[in-house]
């Protein structure tokens, strides 16, 4: 199909040339100047290749062990388990297919996506999409460091008790929101280094798990029929909802060139997550054929020597930091993208308290991070209707986006639609919501779910049934935005 806005770039199929040195905007040493605001093309650098550690030491992480031992506790078999795990990461793909938006627009995902639902639209879609589930993964992440934290020190002889944990918590967040106020260069810079030191942590607990595997494992009442289909279905859903929650993976491509081969940014993008989470949360189900997962520190040092006890507690801290510096980060421009006037490292800041307001009434008050992790399994409700309509624009306007254009919020703007809303992404991401909420089985049953006796189809369903929808309203000529 073709594109229906012009080519505000033109002779992108040029021979791709040197990209000029990191300017000094964007330097590990610097707090980031950029905001949700447009990085022109001198200003950009870097290689699609960087893109790939950046998601490894995301997916090397506590979460993906817990994930993957999960399904093992779910009633799959080894084998079951390990081809829910691959096929739930290939949705992958769809967050590389949303990176290669950052370097054609020169913008960060959250504001991107006002093409997709207008100036006005877009606020709302950042202050769910971007800002609120955000800021629930830092404070979910936050407490499993913490946890890993407060037995590393115990080990040390020191009681964990309140004000002890107080303290673990905010040192946590201290070091995750130091790499997210510094910003892009600085995740740029720390991750590969990071990833190497997880891969050779996660390798030596790879060793220890596969000498006690039980690759023969089978349940003592394994599934069958509709009620294996459930947990089949259910556990693609869970691994997938790892790719799902990155809706915002633009941001971290967005100072590539924009002649930056949009196959190079899927491939890097989709390698950094896929690889690691297949091998982490792989490493999570076969420890379960043999330990019980349901405390995965405890289960997993059964298998390890003594000695490397506390190298995993702390390889598992450095991990959910990776993971959460990300979040942090991109929640920050979501509360800019909001519309609130502040510089995006203060947004950052503002994110991480928050999360840790919630993070420690939860661990030392009550059990709302149970709640919330709860009301997560959810969230593939809204993310996967919401990467669909994404995808979707992508695809229709074969990724051509005017970054100067999108950073325009005033009623004449091109992508002010109809009121600052645009009815195809509004509509699109409703239905899509709607029908997925129709099938979802998890903390209710929805009428479709039920009808199919307890099969949770919302990830398929929303996803298609937005992707559908956006296309034919679209159709219309919706994508047509009228000029300014």
């Amino acid at each position: 199909m073709a594109s229906t806005i012009p080519d505000p770039h033109p002779g992108t199929g040029a021979a791709r040339q040197e990209a000029p040195p990191p300017p000094p905007s964007d330097r590990a040493g610097r707090v980031e100047a950029h905001g949700i605001d447009h990085i022109p093309d001198h200003e950009r650098h870097g290689r699609p290749r960087q893109l790939f550690s950046v998601w490894a030491a995301a997916n090397v992480n506590y979460l993906s062990l817990v994930t993957g031992g999960a399904l093992i506790l779910m009633g799959l078999t080894l084998w079951q388990a390990l081809a829910v795990i691959v096929a739930g990461n290939l949705f992958w793909l769809l967050t590389g297919l949303l990176s290669t938006s950052g370097p054609a627009a020169g913008a960060p995902s959250e504001v991107i996506t006002r093409a997709m639902y207008g100036v006005r639209g877009n606020r709302v879609n950042n202050a769910i999409v971007g800002w609120l589930i955000s800021v629930c993964y830092f404070a979910l992440n936050l407490a499993a460091a913490a946890t890993a934290a407060f037995a590393l020190v115990e080990m040390a002889g020191i009681t964990a008790n309140t004000g002890v944990k107080v303290v673990v918590v905010m040192v946590i967040a201290a070091l995750t929101l130091a790499i997210g106020v510094y910003g892009h260069a600085m995740i740029m810079r720390l991750y590969l280094p990071i990833t190497l030191a997880l891969t050779a942590a996660f390798a030596v607990v790879a060793v220890g798990v596969f000498r006690h595997t039980d690759f023969s494992y089978v349940p003592a009442e394994p599934l069958t029929g509709t009620g294996l289909l459930t947990v089949l279905v259910a556990g693609v859903t869970l691994i997938a909802s790892a790719p799902l929650s990155y809706t915002t993976s633009a941001d971290f491509s967005r100072y590539l060139p924009r002649t930056t081969p949009a196959r190079a940014v899927v491939g890097w993008t989709f390698l950094g997550g896929f690889l690691p989470g297949v091998a982490v949360c792989s490493i999570g189900a076969l420890a379960a054929t043999v330990v019980d997962m349901t405390d995965p520190q405890a289960g997993l040092r059964q298998l390890l020597p003594d000695w490397f006890g506390p190298v995993l507690l702390l390889a598992l801290v450095l991990g959910t930091i990776a993971i959460n510096a990300l979040t942090a980060y991109s929640a920050g421009l979501a509360l800019q993208a909001v519309g609130i006037r502040i510089r995006r490292s203060l947004s950052v800041l503002a994110d991480g308290t928050v999360a840790v307001a919630l993070t420690l009434y939860g661990l030392l008050v009550s059990d709302f991070l149970d709640t919330v992790s709860n009301v997560l399994q959810l969230t593939v409700v809204l993310l996967g209707p919401a990467l669909a309509v994404y995808a979707t624009d992508i695809a229709l306007r074969r990724n051509r986006y005017d970054g100067p254009a999108l950073m325009d919020e005033t009623p004449g703007s091109r992508f002010w639609y109809t009121a600052g809303v645009n009815p195809a992404g509004a509509l699109a991401l409703a239905g899509g919501v709607t029908v997925a909420a129709l099938c979802v089985n998890t903390l209710y049953t929805g009428p479709i779910a039920h009808a199919l006796g307890g099969v949770d189809l919302a990830l398929p369903a929303g996803l298609v049934t937005a992707s559908l929808l956006y296309a034919a309203l679209t159709r219309g000529g919706a994508l047509r935005a009228p000029a300014p």
